[in-house]
């Protein structure tokens, strides 16, 4: 028997098409949630980008919608969808939906119960509140970037992820969501939520922030173990050019590794700043004598805190993938079958595939509204004032 979504009778509706705005979506969709993308008519296209046919698992169990907000009566049908959900997601600039008339106020005026989630790059005061930006700023304001191995030309690096975005904004807008519905269950009441990924990256980097603040040191790279100060916190280059981590802190990990390079003589010295250049230097050499998977294939298991670096090739064959069900098989009209990763966070039915995913250029709103309280007559006047679709 296939077990209820955790977040099944939860209505959302997510103003955003990329960004972190459409992490929360995905995940909150994932976990059961009907999610409802409402969008600008075609006319206003240009206002909102529109992600490629695989991003964020190309609209997999969500619906959409097509909504002229700038029209009086397009926000009075926004605000009857919003009268009986549950969740609303914006990530206009600060002030942006204030002025369109669908903002917490106009919202919660007629939904009391809504939780309504504002992401945005800097939070809707401060002095950047104004600011445009992505996910590179946001790490770098928030000490990430100053923190992480320098790259050859000693200038912070280019992450190979959207940490912020996915992390700290989206991750975060989901949290604060789930725990203000909880919350409501308690007292009734909705709640305004102001996520700002460029504070979830200070969250992120409180470890640091918070010993800089109580002792005075100050983070940089190769100041601490986790930042690369000794070679049991590292990556080395083995003999066919690919590479392994090593993050072997506890001392009888680290007595794991070096017996098994055949190190024995630096198993004393893991911490040892006078001698750190040269214990690396010696680990080093030592990966660099056989491949990787021969590695790992001997000290995965060996209780030495290693694992391979992989390629997005190589992670999709992986067999802990494999194992886990992390992806799942999906089509797309006009782009045939294809796999993408599946339902994973925790409390999820990964069995499910993603199925059919819905076509872009179809709608629901006339569904939707009906649902709402919407006639036949009301809806033809909204389509006839071009202001659904």
């Amino acid at each position: 028997m296939t077990p209820t979504p955790l977040l099944d009778g939860i209505t959302v509706l997510d103003l955003a098409s990329v960004g972190p705005a459409a992490r929360t979506s995905r995940w909150l969709a994932d976990w059961g949630a009907t999610v409802v993308k409402v969008g600008p008519m075609p006319r206003d296209a240009s206002v909102q980008i529109t992600p490629p046919h695989y991003a964020y698992s190309g609209g997999r169990d969500q619906q959409r919608a097509l909504i002229d907000l700038k029209a009086d009566a397009g926000r009075e049908a926004f605000l009857t969808l919003a009268s009986s959900a549950d969740v609303v997601i914006e990530s206009f600039r600060p002030g942006v939906v204030d002025r369109l008339g669908i903002g917490w106020d106009a919202v919660a005026a007629a939904n009391p119960r809504i939780v309504y989630c504002s992401t945005s790059g800097y939070g809707q005061d401060g002095p950047r509140s104004a600011w445009a930006g992505h996910d590179l700023n946001y790490l770098a304001v928030g000490g990430y970037l100053h923190c992480t191995q320098p790259r050859a030309d000693g200038g912070p690096p280019i992450p190979g992820a959207t940490v912020a975005d996915a992390a700290a904004g989206g991750m975060q807008a989901v949290m604060a969501i789930l725990a203000a519905l909880v919350a409501r269950d308690r007292t009734g009441e909705g709640t305004y939520l102001d996520v700002s990924i460029a504070d979830g990256v200070v969250a992120l980097m409180s470890l640091y922030v918070d010993e800089y603040l109580a002792v005075g040191t100050e983070p940089e790279p190769g100041h601490y173990i986790l930042t690369g100060r000794y070679a049991c916190y590292d990556l080395y280059r083995c003999a066919d050019g690919r590479w392994v981590s090593v993050a072997a802190i506890e001392p009888q990990f680290w007595a794991n590794l070096c017996r098994a390079l055949g190190l024995e003589h630096r198993i004393a010295q893991q911490l040892d700043d006078d001698v750190a250049d040269d214990v690396r230097a010696e680990v080093a050499a030592a990966f660099a004598t056989r491949h990787r998977d021969d590695w790992v294939a001997e000290l995965g298991p060996g209780d030495c805190c290693v694992a391979p670096v992989l390629s997005v090739p190589e992670l999709v064959a992986d067999e802990q993938v494999a194992a886990r069900s992390l992806l799942t098989d999906a089509s797309a009209e006009g782009h045939g079958s294809f796999r993408q990763v599946a339902r994973i966070l925790a409390g999820q039915d990964r069995s499910a595939s993603g199925g059919v995913l819905p076509d872009p250029a179809r709608t629901s709103t006339d569904a939707l509204l009906a649902a709402a309280g919407l006639d036949a007559d009301a809806l033809a006047a909204l389509h006839d004032q071009g202001v659904i679709a």
